[in-house]
């Protein structure tokens, strides 16, 4: 065999054994800096100086029941039934409820076959619920059905007819 034939080198691999044991340790200094939170820690109300640096709270775990918990407060403040968080008034907005309410049932149908009966039956009485309170929602406008609510009570005056004396 010829000197002057090229030579294959194999690659050589190095495999970093441990990077688990790196990736630990970093997880222990991190959770050493920090405060675990525990559920008593979660429902507390913060105080005033802690305010300014929880700007962005910790979330619950996400699922399907917090979803449809979020998708239900929002229909319910959309049909009145609860006040806006921010301006603390009571809007009715049938076209918003009625697409919470339809997004609710999308979810009930992309969601059938992959959800426990207890879910099914949770969510389906929440859209019982919701659809009851959609209908009972006033058609109009809260101050039109109050002035027309107002007009129909106030006594119309009468032409007075002039009295014999007798």
């Amino acid at each position: 065999m010829p000197d002057d034939a090229p030579k294959i080198i194999a690659p050589k691999i190095i495999i970093d054994e441990d990077w688990k044991s790196q990736v630990e340790a970093e997880k222990k200094a991190a959770s050493s800096s920090k405060p675990p939170v525990s559920e008593s820690t979660l429902h507390e109300s913060p105080s005033p100086e802690d305010s300014p640096a929880d700007e962005d709270p910790p979330m619950p775990p996400a699922s399907l029941a917090m979803l449809l918990s979020s998708l239900a407060t929002e229909a319910m403040m959309a049909l009145g039934q609860l006040p806006h968080p921010a301006t603390g008034q009571l809007t009715p907005r049938r076209n918003q409820a009625k697409y919470l309410i339809d997004t609710i049932e999308m979810l009930r149908e992309k969601t059938l076959g992959n959800v426990a009966a207890e879910e099914l039956a949770g969510v389906e009485q929440l859209l019982h619920q919701l659809r009851m309170a959609f209908v009972g929602m006033e058609t109009t406008p809260p101050t039109a059905s109050k002035s027309a609510a107002s007009e129909s009570l106030t006594p119309h005056p009468r032409e007075e007819t002039p009295r014999e004396e007798t």
